[in-house]
């Protein structure tokens, strides 16, 4: 049996060796149309790859997906992040967990990742061929025949195709799969920062808030975690998340839109007002710039109370009604502009790609032709930070790669 892998990425590394294990009588190729494999591991996690996320329970993996999560439910049982880091630590990359379940090599360097897959490609005796972009696929009794890019009439005859080429930020980059009649979901960005070039909150750049709440003006959207205040904007995983989870919404926008900032997370208007009175009664004779409430830190407190219009040197006793109002406004419902995104790191993330309605989701196959595989970013699956897009790379290729 002849296996071709169309893209040299996580996935496609994943299901190359899934398969040679599972068919050691099998020839195996890799196809990668650049010039390197793996390039996208090599810059995950800020060079130092994180693999995937030790969440503890499956239903806690699955919310870390706006768009696939259901589907792989099932697969998770199958492969898990659990069994990723098993596989991982058994294959010579020993690992570590942070405090946040992020799971990265012990090496903290995304090089001991790459160097694991093409040594267990070699050993298991994986063909991988870079250069070698696949330009069409056509099915040819009940095998498939590989056309390559500026070679048209350098053809190859495969038994099965696993396609696991990644995303793409047009959807002309999924024309060859649409021609075989598979559906595609418009590729849009996923996971990106917010630009606020006109708001002073850039002052700030620096400024990380622990735990925050981000809403979208006018709709439901909405994420909680870490902010970092940034030179053009906001960022961090609280902003991260709300990209992802709003994607669609904000491409609708067009990346122009209010959001809404609680700087003390899920508290309150009331449980707030209270605090703020408890203190102008308590510590009247204190500077409200001196005496600062919630654990802000000073800068952003600062920026707060400016942002309020309150004078330098009123004292919490001197602080009525009117000001305490602005306080809790501003704390819990504080309003900023976006006016466009920024790429996070050098980590391009889109939604979209082959609509899972047209995957058999228990085998990865292609409902529309047989012996024709997905796995990873090519599917319309994606999720947020902290290693869950490098765990759907690892189950659906394992899957995949089971070929039934």
């Amino acid at each position: 049996m002849r296996i071709a892998i169309i893209g040299g990425g996580a996935a496609g590394f994943f299901a190359a060796l899934s398969a040679r294990e599972r068919y050691p009588d099998a020839r195996v190729t890799i196809f990668e149309k650049s010039g390197k494999v793996l390039a996208k591991v090599k810059i995950s996690g800020g060079g130092r790859c994180n693999l995937t996320n030790a969440a503890p329970e499956i239903s806690d993996l699955i919310k870390a997906y706006p768009r696939g999560g259901n589907s792989l439910k099932k697969l998770f049982h199958e492969f898990s992040n659990m069994d990723a880091m098993k596989w991982f630590e058994a294959h010579g990359v020993p690992l570590v967990v942070q405090d946040d379940d992020c799971v990265f090599p012990a090496a903290q360097d995304s090089q001991v990742v790459i160097n694991c897959f093409l040594r267990e490609a070699q050993r298991l005796g994986v063909d991988v061929r870079t250069f070698c972009g696949v330009s069409a696929l056509v099915p040819s009794n009940g095998k498939w025949k590989l056309m390559f890019q500026g070679h048209d009439r350098n053809i190859e005859d495969y038994d099965k195709v696993i396609v696991t080429t990644g995303g793409s930020s047009r959807e002309e980059g999924f024309d060859w799969l649409k021609k075989l009649g598979h559906r595609i979901e418009v590729p849009i960005p996923s996971l990106f920062t917010f630009n606020m070039p006109d708001e002073p909150v850039t002052r700030l750049m620096g400024v990380v808030v622990d735990d925050v709440k981000v809403s979208v003006e006018s709709s439901r959207l909405n994420a909680e975690g870490p902010l970092l205040i940034t030179h053009w904007g906001m960022s961090g995983p609280a902003i991260l998340k709300l990209s992802s989870f709003a994607a669609r919404h904000l491409h609708q926008l067009n990346y122009e839109f209010n959001i809404y900032v609680n700087w003390l997370g899920n508290s309150d208007h009331g449980e707030v007002t209270k605090t703020l009175e408890e203190i102008a009664l308590k510590h009247s004779k204190k500077l409200m710039t001196n005496f600062r409430p919630f654990s802000l830190t000073e800068r952003l407190w600062a920026f707060l109370i400016e942002r309020c219009g309150i004078i330098v040197n009123k004292k919490w006793g001197e602080s009525g009604k009117k000001d305490l109002n602005k306080l809790v406004e501003v704390l819990t419902h504080d309003k900023y502009t976006v006016r466009g995104k920024s790429t996070f790191r050098d980590e391009f993330v889109t939604c979209g790609g082959v609509s899972l309605k047209d995957v058999d989701m228990k085998t990865m196959q292609s409902k529309v032709t047989p012996n024709l595989y997905f796995a990873g970013e090519v599917l319309d699956i994606d999720a947020i930070t902290g290693g869950f897009n490098l765990q759907a790379a690892w189950t659906t290729g394992y899957i995949a790669g089971h070929l039934r």
